[in-house]
């Protein structure tokens, strides 16, 4: 097994204290809740208790739990049983890009009042750049990836991904049916603010009928006719999955963009209800959105995500053991690397023509 060194092998005083001397790690979840957070945490706690002889407290909330001292302590009864489990056992909560900068000293504060050795967020972009700013500021960070959109780019990919491209598609299976049924044209909205994967990926899966997505505004015109050449063919019906943040071209139709939140995140008016509207005038058929939401991200993460998890937390730890802070867990090919915090928020990976290219062919 990888990380098991064999009993023959002679190490000096100084590696043996160096590879097992026992931490105190601090883990915290932050951002939007997402299927697999639990098995990274499980994954920590019986490296890092059952193996390593490692004490572990997990902050509650997200970052808001380092800023307010707010944790408890996670042995192994504590994460029994949760493998399986969608959510976070901690917690998460968002904190204003200002309020983590006038916290920092704060927060180096509590690390230091609690003699932890390393912190281990697991987040999507925004934590990864928080996660930046701390360790920047000194503290010892070892960060793990989460994000369904799969848009965070030094990894192939993220736990949560599998999942919430699973359940989209199985909701866009069962909605064939039912548009079927009633000669309707469902507009299918699934997560994506910046990022096309889920949309481009469940679409595939599910042989919709088009895609739209963030990178690529799409040309109401072009989308009508592609619709409409399906009912001029004698179908009944037609699919489009749309990704939250897809956006017409300019000027080709009216289109509400919304406004932004207290943290600075779009807040959108609702493709798949503006394009009902527009495709239901222009085709004459009957088009309804529908809005798959925060059940994307909900729910038992798939055997694929748990075991990603799993190694993510794992070596997570024996990052910190090696003293590789300002790094992140990745996944490149089959292996698992450490990448510095400032290559994973430098840019978002998004969906390359060619890929939307060959999304095309079999829509």
């Amino acid at each position: 097994m990888a990380g098991i060194e064999p009993d023959n092998v002679v190490r000096s005083p100084a590696h043996v204290e160096k590879v097992f001397r026992a931490m105190r790690i601090g883990v915290l979840t932050s951002g939007g809740d997402c299927p697999g957070l639990n098995a990274v945490i499980r994954s920590v706690v019986h490296r890092a208790v059952a193996d390593r002889g490692d004490e572990v407290i997990g902050f509650r909330d997200g970052w808001k739990g380092l800023l307010e001292c707010d944790y408890l302590k996670l042995d192994l009864d504590a994460v029994g049983g949760i493998l399986a489990r969608g959510g976070t056992i901690l917690g998460s909560s968002r904190v204003r890009p200002e309020h983590l900068r006038d916290g920092v000293e704060r927060a180096k504060g509590h690390v230091a009042e609690l003699g932890l050795d390393v912190i281990i967020p697991i987040g999507g972009e925004g934590t990864l750049k928080a996660a930046r700013l701390l360790s920047d500021s000194g503290l010892p960070i070892v960060g793990v990836p989460k994000t369904i959109d799969n848009d965070i780019a030094v990894t192939d990919v993220t736990f949560g991904f599998d999942t919430a491209v699973t359940v989209a598609t199985e909701a866009l299976d069962r909605l064939k049916t039912t548009a079927e049924s009633h000669q309707r044209v469902l507009i299918v909205e699934v997560m994506g603010r910046h990022t096309g994967w889920i949309a481009l990926h469940s679409g595939m899966a599910a042989g919709a009928h088009a895609v739209v997505v963030p990178e690529r505004p799409f040309d109401i015109d072009e989308l009508t006719a592609r619709v409409g050449e399906r009912f001029e063919a004698g179908k009944r019906f037609a699919i489009v999955v749309a990704a939250e943040g897809a956006k017409p071209r300019p000027g080709t139709m009216a289109f509400d963009e919304g406004g932004k939140d207290i943290y600075g995140h779009e807040r959108f008016a609702g493709v798949a209800r503006q394009l009902s509207i527009e495709l239901e005038q222009r085709l004459g058929k009957e088009a309804r959105p529908v809005i798959l939401g925060h059940v994307q991200r909900g729910g038992t993460p798939t055997a694929y995500d748990r075991v990603l998890a799993t190694r993510f937390g794992w070596h997570a730890v024996e990052a910190a053991h090696r003293g590789e802070f300002g790094k992140m867990t990745a996944l490149r090919g089959t292996d698992i690397v450490m990448v510095p915090l400032g290559e994973a928020v430098e840019t978002l990976k998004t969906v390359p023509a060619e890929r939307y290219a060959e999304a095309e062919c079999v829509l």
